[in-house]
């Protein structure tokens, strides 16, 4: 499935209200992550080694999100794990890790996170004209998850890391991506003002 076929997948797409950061608010979040230039040479390192991965890493994310019923209920209805629902954020869940691997923090990529921000928090289950799951994917799920993104990616980094140090290298690279990913999420779920 490529990015254009993907049901719901909007980056790029002009009729996306703009993010409300703009470069220079980008620039000061990017250096509390940390996330310098040479952070965004090893994601693009990264990228290569991941896309033909990126099946397996997903059955991964699921694995773990399937086997904890607390996580699952947010793709659930009365009915248990709508299926449908579960497919549909999968396809763009892995094309946010291309894109991550790959982004160039540009208008367009800022405005997209807003608005994966806004899907998981109101307007939660729109996209996919789910009814009958929960509003809202719980901020402190959201958060919480950063560690296991981050920590299962480790392993299939290395099956293409150079060494030790390359390994390290790109896995930091993503802590640090995830984290401003999160940080841009997290406006859909603060007070006004706040954010």
């Amino acid at each position: 499935m490529t990015a254009s076929t993907i049901p719901g997948y909007r980056y790029g797409d002009p009729a996306l209200p703009p993010a409300s950061i703009d470069a220079a608010g980008l620039a000061d979040l990017r250096a509390a992550c940390l996330l310098g230039d040479d952070d965004l040479a090893a994601l693009r390192e990264a990228a290569p080694i991941i896309a033909p991965q990126v099946e397996q890493v997903l059955d991964t994310w699921y694995g773990f999100v399937g086997s904890h019923p607390f996580l699952l209920a947010s793709f659930s209805t009365a009915n248990g794990p709508d299926a449908d629902y579960l497919a549909a954020v999968r396809a763009r869940f892995g094309q946010w890790i291309r894109d991550t691997l790959r982004a160039n923090f540009d208008a367009d990529w800022l405005a997209y996170q807003r608005e994966i921000g806004r899907r998981h928090a109101d307007g939660k289950n729109a996209t996919d004209g789910v009814v009958g799951a929960p509003p809202v994917v719980p901020f402190r799920h959201v958060v919480a998850l950063v560690v296991p993104i981050v920590e299962t990616m480790r392993p299939f980094l290395a099956k293409g890391a150079r060494d030790a140090e390359h390994l390290e290298r790109m896995h930091r690279a993503w802590l640090k991506a995830v984290v401003l990913s999160v940080a841009l999420w997290a406006e859909a779920y603060v007070r006004e003002g706040w954010w």
